[in-house]
């Protein structure tokens, strides 16, 4: 039986072995899913040698239906839509933006909390490495990757410390790399391979990001 991380940042140092072959290459950017793919990515890119930013995703739910998804949008103004399910359901465009606009309102206002006044970095031509700290039907991350490529991205990886087999499976057909660390079967639920799956609050991800922003600029100051 697979042994359980004691907590996402051990996750994010045994994922990072994972993904030696992107280390000290200056064309790769490690983008976390906050908050609890923040602890993982910040361990990861430290390893690597690569920025931490985050990517943010936020569910499109059908009006009076919320739990099922009619799209997402994320970080850097893209809107991905189920045209299957607007279809089916009818949802008129005007019900979609009504959606839209609460859901990029409180967007913004995690992309302030979180990244400032700093813009989402430039991603076309690079390596989009999407960091969790798990994956159980993968439909956050999957919208995330679709968003991911609609910005221009060399190549879009998506990497995790644990996985449903079934789940990291099905992404080998979606993004150009899908690297689990881990795939215990029966999987259960991502919680479970973790010893402390505490919540990670909004002050951690804004403290790990700037200790990622401040290691960014050493390095710049000593390269220049």
């Amino acid at each position: 039986m697979p042994e359980q991380f004691l907590n996402r940042r051990e996750g994010g140092r045994v994922l990072a072995s994972y993904l030696t072959q992107y280390r000290g290459r200056d064309d790769v950017i490690v983008l976390a899913l906050p908050r609890g793919g923040v602890p993982v990515g910040f361990e990861a890119a430290q390893r690597l040698g690569a920025p931490l930013d985050v990517f943010l995703v936020r569910k499109l739910g059908v009006p009076g239906h919320e739990e099922l998804a009619m799209g997402a949008i994320a970080s850097g103004g893209v809107r991905v839509l189920n045209e299957q399910v607007v279809r089916t359901l009818r949802i008129s465009p005007r019900d979609i933006d009504e959606v839209a606009q609460l859901e990029q309102a409180e967007l913004e206002r995690r992309e302030r909390e979180y990244r400032g006044n700093r813009a989402l970095p430039d991603l076309r031509g690079k390596v989009g490495i999407l960091v969790d700290d798990g994956l159980a039907t993968g439909a956050t991350m999957r919208a995330a990757a679709e968003a991911l490529r609609r910005l221009g991205p060399a190549k879009v990886v998506v990497a995790v410390p644990a996985a449903a087999p079934e789940t990291c499976e099905e992404f080998r057909q979606e993004v150009d790399e899908i690297i689990c660390a881990q795939t215990p079967d029966p999987f259960y639920a991502v919680g479970v391979w973790y010893v402390d799956f505490s919540p990670t609050s909004d002050q951690e991800v804004r403290d790990l990001l700037a200790r990622a922003q401040r290691r960014e600029s050493e390095i710049e100051h000593t390269v220049a």
